[in-house]
Formats: structure tokens, C-alpha cells, sequence
């Protein structure tokens, strides 16, 4: 048995999704700063144009998530089969998933490159881009574009080696990819005196780097699972399986542009500019306290996957049970922060008062539900890991376009603004049930493996 399958198989819950969790949760942390970073430096550099180029950014994020998010499904999808292949010692399998996420990743980054250089304005426009704010937008996303084909294998083929229970070495690439983008954006942006477009090719060149290291990890063999010409050839019911459980993240990404249209609508109907400030900075305060949990649950993923293909439902059940209890003791701690001291964290963002008053008050209805998102997280986590694509889908929707985005649209109605805030706790309250009634139904079928017999 390969020294990481005897991890995933032998190695006690906790310490295996410590050693799981924290390079990724490290990893994710990074990646957030050098977003913040990017937008720091050229707000700096553009001086009187700071506005519109940090506009420029932010109208152009929401389509390389969306690149982001097909990336992450062909990665979540595959490295699904690919764990519970694993497990069932089945390594032909693994081997061919690799190689059809390898083609996915191909097809896909052609098609992306073509048609959203050919469409770039059009789409600039739909997403909120003005006159003013086009320019830029447009110097930053069509490199961004050209350069897609790395975002998407780091991301995708970052997915393939956590299933395989190599977490350090997904870290290692965010970080040195991450590291390598702030480092480049002076030199870019200020050294070359290429301002929006100098952020934009550091980024690329720093994807890139960490694209050609994964290269390097799989061509040197330090991964269990060898790349094969012949298995570039799309397996039809692969394929049908990556696309099927990938659709559940995709669905909550799309869901999630989605709602953040629909919000901001409704926010500058009913509360204007400062509305829609205030929902700013809480989203990036809410981001910060779940991406710890992000990291559980791909610490938790290889684990279920790994243990769910080998039948060994205990340790599948012990791991999702450890998932849950520390991912609420998070929400709780994220809660309590941000109930507590939201005078304090706006005052970073912004020193305008009315923004800092309001904020207090939006923040404190908002988080009310936040203690039971860490339980909804891994629910959703858990249906991937073992390969449901229909409830993992289910989960990942019923938040955002299930309860949320009729929540928004409702009641303000009866509420104004406050209403806004109001639709943040109730669907996180309503998504929690749905996800313990489902939840609860799966512990059942694992009390009881006969009824799992294929």
C-alpha cells in the first residue's frame, strides 16, 4: 500500500485532518491577500484614476471567479472518483479521471480564451461596466483571459493531489503562486509603469509558476498517480461523473453572481452608495471567518472519499463528525467577533461614521445564523466527497437560490433595508435544517451498509 493510502486508511481522524486542513486553510489565506494586495497597489498607482481602476478590478473579479469556478468543478468532481477509486484499489480508474480532467481542462481553457476575448465587452457590460470603468476592466481582464488556461490546471489539478492526501505540496503551490503575484505587482505596476496591465501580467506570471510546478510534481512522480497519453481520450461516464458532482461548487458560484446582483439591486433601491459599502465589507469580513472552514472540509474531502470507497463507513462517520464539531466552534468564534466588535472592524475599512453606525447595525442581523453555517459547510462537503451529485447540488443551492434570493427580494418590501439584512439569517437558518434532515438520513444509510451494497 502507498505511504498516503495508509494515511487515509489507518492514520487517526484527527491527526490526518490536521495534517489535511491546515496547509490548505494556509493556502487559502494567501490567496486572499494578494487579492487584497492587487487592489492596494493599483488604487496607488492610478492617483486620480484610482477609482475607476480599482472599479476596473472589481467589475472584472466576479468573471475570473466564474473561470475559477468551472476549474474548481472539474477538480472537485474528478478528485471525488479519484479518492473513492483509490480507496477501492482501483488505480486504473484514478489514473484515467486524471487524464479526463487533464482534457476537460484543455477544452475548456480554448473555449474561455476564444469566446471571452471575442464577447470582452459585451460581458464587461452585462457585469456593471461603465464608459469610464471599461478602459480598465478591459486592460486587466483580456490578459487575465490569455492567461486562463494556468488558473484553471493549478486550480483543477490542485484538487487532484488533496484527493490523493498530499495537502502540502496544494499548499506550496497557492502560497508560491500567491507570493510570487505580490511580489511581481511593484515591479509590474510600478517598475514598468504598467499600471492596471502590470497587475494583470503578474498574476498571470505568478498562475503560471505555480501551473509548471504542478507540471513538475506529477512529471517527476512524486504523486501516486502516473499520466498516461491514452487517457487524455474523454470516458463518457467519467466525464457524465466529474461534470455531475463538479455541478454542486459551479451551481453555488453561478448562484452566488446571481444573488450578488439581485443584492445589490436591492440595496441601492432601498439603502444607496452606503448600502452597498456596508455589504462590501461584511462580505470580505465573512469571507476571512469561513475560509478556515474551506480548509476543513478539503482536509475532510480525500478522508470520506478514500474511507467511503474502502467501506469503511466509522472512520467516514468519525471524520465528518470531527468536520462538524470544529467548523462550529469556528462559526461561533466568527460570530462572536463580529457581533462583539463591529465598530472596531469597519473602523479599518472606513473612518466615515455613518458608515461605521450603519455597518454596526447591518452586521449584528447578519450574523446572527452565522454559528450554524460551519454544520451546512461540511454537509454539502460530505455529499461531494462520496460522489451524490443530486443532494451535494440540493445543499450548495438552498442558501443562496433557494431561501436568500427570494428572502432579498421580498422582504424589503415590508421591512426596507433592514429587510435586506433580515434575508442573511433566515436562509442561513432554513438551509441549516435542510442540511440536517439530509444529514441525518445518509448516518442512517451508514448505520446500516447493506442498503450501500452497489
Amino acid at each position: 500500500m502507498h505511504e498516503r493510502s495508509k494515511l487515509l486508511a489507518d492514520e487517526s481522524i484527527g491527526k490526518l485532518l490536521f495534517r489535511l486542513s491546515a496547509p490548505a486553510t494556509i493556502g487559502m489565506i494567501v490567496q486572499a491577500l494578494y487579492n487584497v494586495v492587487d487592489t492596494v497597489f493599483v488604487g496607488q498607482a492610478l492617483g486620480e484614476n484610482s477609482i475607476q481602476g480599482i472599479a476596473g478590478i472589481a467589475i472584472a473579479f466576479p468573471i475570473m471567479m466564474i473561470v475559477m469556478s468551472i476549474a474548481l468543478a472539474m477538480g472537485i468532481g474528478g478528485s471525488s472518483i479519484i479518492s473513492r477509486a483509490l480507496g477501492e484499489k482501483n488505480h486504473e480508474k484514478a489514473e484515467r479521471t486524471m487524464g479526463n480532467i487533464l482534457s476537460l481542462v484543455i477544452i475548456s481553457s480554448v473555449l474561455i480564451t476564444i469566446l471571452g476575448s471575442i464577447f470582452i465587452v459585451p460581458i464587461l457590460k452585462l457585469f456593471g461596466a461603465t464608459e469610464t470603468i471599461l478602459p480598465y476592466s478591459l486592460d486587466y481582464l483580456s490578459i487575465i483571459l490569455l492567461g486562463s488556461v494556468f488558473f484553471i490546471y493549478a486550480l483543477a489539478m490542485n484538487n487532484v493531489v488533496r484527493s490523493e492526501g498530499n495537502a502540502k505540496v496544494a499548499m506550496y503551490t497557492m502560497v508560491a503562486s500567491a507570493g510570487l503575484n505580490i511580489l511581481l505587482d511593484p515591479v509590474f505596476i510600478f517598475g514598468f509603469d504598467m499600471g492596471i496591465k502590470g497587475a494583470a501580467i503578474a498574476t498571470v506570471l505568478a498562475q503560471a509558476v505555480g501551473a509548471f510546478y504542478l507540471v513538475h510534481y506529477f512529471a517527476t512522480g512524486r504523486s501516486m498517480l502516473n499520466f498516461h497519453m491514452r487517457y487524455l481520450k474523454p470516458d463518457i461516464g467519467i466525464v457524465k461523473e466529474i461534470l455531475a458532482i463538479g455541478s454542486s461548487p459551479l451551481a453555488r458560484n453561478a448562484s452566488s453572481s446571481l444573488m450578488i446582483i439581485v443584492l445589490n439591486n436591492a440595496l441601492a433601491v432601498y439603502g444607496g452608495d452606503i448600502a452597498i459599502a456596508i455589504f462590501g465589507i461584511i462580505n470580505r469580513l465573512f469571507m476571512f471567518t469561513f475560509m478556515p472552514m474551506f480548509g476543513v472540509i478539503q482536509g475532510l474531502q480525500p478522508i470520506v472519499g478514500y474511507n467511503y470507497g474502502a467501506r469503511n463507513f466509522d472512520r467516514v462517520k468519525q471524520s465528518v463528525r470531527l468536520s462538524i464539531a470544529i467548523t462550529t466552534i469556528m462559526s461561533v468564534t466568527g460570530f462572536l467577533l463580529l457581533f462583539l466588535f463591529p465598530e472596531q472592524l469597519f473602523s479599518i475599512f472606513s473612518s466615515d461614521q455613518e458608515l461605521i453606525n450603519s455597518g454596526q447595525y447591518a452586521t449584528r442581523i447578519m450574523v446572527i445564523a452565522v454559528p450554524l453555517v460551519g454544520f451546512q459547510i461540511v454537509g454539502a462537503s460530505f455529499y461531494q466527497a462520496i460522489g451524490k451529485a443530486k443532494p451535494s447540488f440540493i445543499l450548495s443551492m438552498s442558501r443562496q437560490l433557494l431561501f436568500l434570493i427570494p428572502f432579498v427580494l421580498i422582504l424589503p418590501n415590508f421591512f426596507q433595508l433592514t429587510g435586506v439584512w433580515m434575508a442573511f439569517p433566515l436562509s442561513d437558518g432554513l438551509s441549516f435544517l435542510v442540511t440536517l434532515i439530509m444529514v441525518n438520513r445518509e448516518f442512517r444509510l451508514l448505520n446500516n451498509p447493506v442498503s450501500l451494497e452497489p
